[in-house]
């Protein structure tokens, strides 16, 4: 596998929402993250040691054991922030043909991982963006999933996306970097959904950030490898969605379609 990497192709902080509109994605280097987030890095910086204690996904069905992951849900009313109770992540066949169509039950995000300033900043102005974007009035909830990843080679390959290239079913997704150490790959590749155009680029700054509208752009992240055979790697990475209406599942639940 190839150390070769491209550059991302960062865009400025105050031109986020034009971005999205007009292309599908944007991308921010970490100190306009901070900026964007109206926090401070080093906050951001804080939080990566919460990925030391990741728990197995124990519903890989590629028979893997490479990925290790937290989970919460917020629903978002303005600058409140409400953690539901627990609940499982669920898609249907059509965004995730490897794992849609069932309840998985992930470990939690810890509460003192909630609790930071930093995390509550970052999940409230996805949330806020994602209204924007998709002319939701702000006094409507949006409802937020949170994922903590650790991609690791112990067993000599990793894969950020088993399923492919793929959609999740949401407005908006956010895509951290947290991490990279004694990895090759992890290409991140973002295509339009209905049309010939993409662009491939690798993430290895900690807390750079990928926005997507997930509605016109695909997205993949290739596999990673171990720079030595004998150290096992390791590729962090937080990944939120943001939604209108309900949690994805729920109007299945409900008897919608």
């Amino acid at each position: 596998m190839s150390t070769v990497t491209f550059s991302p192709p960062f865009h400025s902080p105050n031109q986020v929402a034009e971005q999205l509109r007009g292309h599908g994605y944007a991308v921010l280097q970490p100190r306009d993250v901070a900026t964007w987030l109206n926090c401070d890095l080093e906050a951001l910086q804080a939080l990566s040691v919460e990925w030391d204690d990741l728990r197995p996904d124990e519903y890989l069905k590629d028979g893997g054991s490479y990925r290790y992951r937290r989970h919460a849900s917020f629903v978002v009313r303005g600058e409140q922030l409400e953690l539901v109770e627990h609940r499982p992540h669920w898609q249907p066949l059509k965004y995730n043909a490897l794992h849609g169509g069932m309840e998985r039950w992930f470990a939690p995000v810890k509460a003192q991982v909630v609790q930071q300033a930093a995390w509550q900043q970052l999940i409230v102005r996805l949330a806020e963006v994602s209204s924007q974007l998709f002319a939701q009035a702000m006094t409507e909830p949006c409802f937020v999933e949170a994922h903590q990843f650790r991609i690791d080679t112990a067993n000599g390959i990793g894969r950020p996306t088993p399923e492919g290239a793929h959609r999740d079913g949401v407005d908006l997704v956010a895509v951290f970097l947290v991490g990279r150490q004694g990895i090759k790959g992890g290409e991140t590749r973002i295509f339009e959904a209905s049309g010939p155009t993409g662009i491939r680029f690798t993430l290895t700054e900690p807390w750079t950030l990928m926005l997507l509208d997930d509605a016109r752009m695909i997205h993949e992240t290739t596999p990673i490898q171990p720079l030595d055979e004998h150290v096992s790697g390791t590729r962090d990475t937080l990944v939120v969605t943001c939604r209108q209406h309900c949690f994805q599942g729920d109007e299945v639940k409900d008897g919608g379609s």
